[in-house]
């Protein structure tokens, strides 16, 4: 199969859809690689270091979609990539159509085969290719939160850990997922006061067993919601439904209890978001304020630390990428349920319920495995 990966062209996206290694391996397979030129730049790989793999480095990346039956990415086409889409063609790449009409109709209208990072899911329920990048988001949730808090940024200008004889800042985590557990552990080390709600009692008492009275954890209500902020510094949203848009925990109203220069981070932003005053932002202007309170709401985060996360997700995506140009999409899925729940729009269609509820399609699966989510 033809492999086709090129340079990602979304604002301050610097990641890439596959490492030398992931080349490599795809290479001694049998299958031919196709890199654009400078697609690497941004984690420090060279056009040489590919072609040294066994890629082969073309100019333009017209040519890269020309050619590949299977292109593979970090984040979802950009419109001047859509037009160069052809029928039957996979993408697979990170897509969050639940928040975007408009891209799920150019894939329709496309005809590709369009499969989502983050919706293929495992054994376990988990969802294994949006992990790496959930942990890596969650982690830096605090980092981007800690630094809006500055004065000079708009925030407050709260110190997270506080300082002997003056009290650690309050963190609130809206999830007790892969995001804000890695939220969590970041904001303790810190020294941080922290806060999780989750609305999974086995979810809560699993956080609880692991990190004691250093974390407080809640029920998520409105009411306890609403009664938490009030004392907020830092608001993580850490909100999933898998393939479908996040919903609206954090309402304007509230934002007016809340004290002035805190700070909201919504991880969930991909997804539409979880906060009602949340839009994307991108890593050039990173923040906004709303009623007093800063609002960070970058939808790729981990695309600010382009190395680690690009590692990170080749070592998650090489294992589906080798077996769907082995076997091809449809024996791949067939063979793996879990795959197929990945498959987002095939051909004109919307196949992946949560995505159709989110859009208002209602649309069949292609395939009659169950989706797990």
């Amino acid at each position: 199969m033809n492999i086709g990966v090129p340079k990602e062209i979304k604002n301050q996206e610097y990641r890439v859809g596959l490492t030398p290694g992931g080349v490599r391996e795809l290479v001694g397979y049998g299958h031919r690689v196709l890199v654009e030129t400078g697609a690497g730049a941004g984690i420090g790989v060279s056009d040489a270091d590919y072609q040294h793999a066994g890629a082969i480095v073309l100019a333009q990346a017209e040519a890269i979609f020309a050619e590949a039956d299977m292109i593979v990415k970090v984040k979802e086409p950009q419109p001047i990539e859509c037009q160069f889409l052809r029928p039957g063609q996979i993408i697979f790449t990170y897509l969050h159509l639940a928040a975007d009409l408009a891209l799920a109709e150019r894939l329709m209208n496309a005809g590709v085969v369009a499969i989502a990072y983050e919706t293929i899911t495992d054994h376990k329920g988990g969802l294994p290719l949006l992990q790496p990048m959930s942990e890596i988001a969650g982690r830096m949730s605090i980092q981007v939160g800690a630094t809006a808090l500055e004065k000079t940024h708009g925030g407050a200008g709260v110190l997270l850990p506080g300082v002997p004889g003056v009290p650690p800042g309050h963190v609130v985590i809206i999830g007790g997922g892969v995001v804000g557990t890695q939220a969590a552990r970041v904001a303790l080390g810190l020294g941080a006061q922290v806060t999780v709600l989750d609305k999974s009692l086995v979810r809560l008492a699993e956080l609880d067993a692991h990190y004691g009275a250093r974390l407080q954890t809640l029920y998520s209500t409105t009411e306890n919601l609403e009664n938490i902020l009030i004392g907020a510094d830092l608001v993580i949203g850490a909100v999933l439904i898998p393939g479908a848009s996040a919903p609206k925990l954090v309402r304007r109203d509230m934002l007016a209890h809340m004290r002035p220069g805190s700070v909201l981070v919504d991880v969930a932003i991909d997804q539409g978001g979880c906060f009602e005053t949340s839009r994307a932002t991108t890593h050039d202007q990173p923040t906004y304020i709303v009623d007093n309170i800063v609002h960070y709401a970058v939808a790729n985060m981990p695309g600010a630390v382009p190395n680690t996360s690009t590692y990170a997700l080749t070592h998650a995506t090489l294992p589906y990428i080798i077996r769907l140009a082995n076997l091809g999409w449809r024996d791949a899925a067939r063979q793996d349920p879990h795959l197929s729940a990945g498959i987002n729009i095939c051909k004109g269609q919307i196949k992946h319920p949560a995505v159709a509820g989110a859009l208002g399609k209602h649309t069949k699966p292609y395939f009659n495995f169950p989706i797990l989510v």
